[in-house]
């Protein structure tokens, strides 16, 4: 679990943007790699899947690197799973705010259990103030909805799971 903006704010005063942080912390979730090191110029930050955060330049002393023959086993990603080839999951394709209804006054395009088509309509994002309708690429059974009505979305974020037919 990555470490909380707060104490990254808190830690790491002065030294780098803190928005230049948060995109840095969004980019390590959102991606499959454990960790993550810039350096620019004098500064550099590291930053871990496992809640270790180093960060140094040059008014800083370097932390010690733990012996070679420690086994750290806490800090091992498990073996990654191998791919589910009978889900498939739509993403959003732009930024933008979640709709599962034509209106709030109406009925939400899919629920979860239902059949999907390819083509179908599974729900609206809002982009610019273009309402942009978002369809089923595969078919099958609509397991899951992974994002509430009116919530803002992030480019490439899930948000169905179908059950492939």
């Amino acid at each position: 679990m990555p470490p909380s903006i707060t104490w990254l704010s808190k830690k790491l005063h002065n030294l780098m943007d803190i928005r230049k942080i948060k995109k840095l912390i969004k980019l390590l979730e959102q991606s499959g790699i454990s960790e993550l090191e810039v350096k620019e110029g004098e500064e550099s930050i590291r930053i871990s899947r496992h809640g270790t955060i180093i960060h140094a330049d040059r008014a800083l002393p370097s932390q010690p690197s733990p012996p070679s023959s420690e086994k750290q086993e806490s800090q091992t990603e498990p073996p990654p799973r191998p791919p589910d080839h009978t889900q498939h999951t739509i993403k959003a394709p732009m930024v933008g705010t979640f709709y599962r209804s034509p209106s709030p006054n109406l009925p939400p395009f899919v629920n979860v259990g239902q059949k999907i088509g390819k083509g179908d309509i599974l729900c609206i994002i809002e982009a610019m103030k273009m309402f942009n309708r978002i369809e089923a690429d595969q078919e099958g059974l609509l397991q899951n909805i992974l994002v509430e009505s009116g919530q803002a979305v992030e480019f490439d974020q899930p948000l169905f799971i179908i059950q492939l037919a």
